[in-house]
């Protein structure tokens, strides 16, 4: 099954020079908009809500066949939402019209500022 994220796209995350956990939490909210973005047909507004992503993943054979890691999918898919909306709330953006650029800026500024937190502390 080929992923919402390009091989393009992982490189881009990649390359980013946040520590590997970090990088690990991009790439799943990096999936995560991809995957939101391809289930609302849309590249702008607000996440879709538990019953377009409930119809979607009805849809899909994996995940209408286990319903018990549908929810906890689209439990997942709904807290991605939240942050993207977040995050776009602070760019005076929208959820969905989020980029990878926008993204990994944001990532960075959230390790940068634990970091100074860190160091505060020491």
């Amino acid at each position: 099954m080929q992923g919402p994220l390009s091989a393009n796209e992982l490189a881009e995350l990649e390359a980013t020079l946040l520590p590997a956990l970090e990088r690990h939490h991009l790439r799943i909210l990096a999936h995560g908009l991809r995957t939101l973005q391809a289930i609302a047909a849309r590249r702008e507004g607000s996440p879709p809500d538990r019953t377009a992503l409930n119809h979607w993943a009805c849809g899909v054979p994996q995940l209408r066949d286990d319903p018990s890691f549908r929810h906890t999918f689209l439990d997942q898919l709904e807290a991605a939402g939240r942050q993207l909306e977040s995050i776009a709330s602070g760019l005076g953006s929208t959820a969905l019209a989020l980029e990878l650029p926008e993204l990994c800026r944001s990532a960075k500024a959230a390790a940068d500022q634990r970091l100074r937190i860190d160091d505060a502390g020491s």
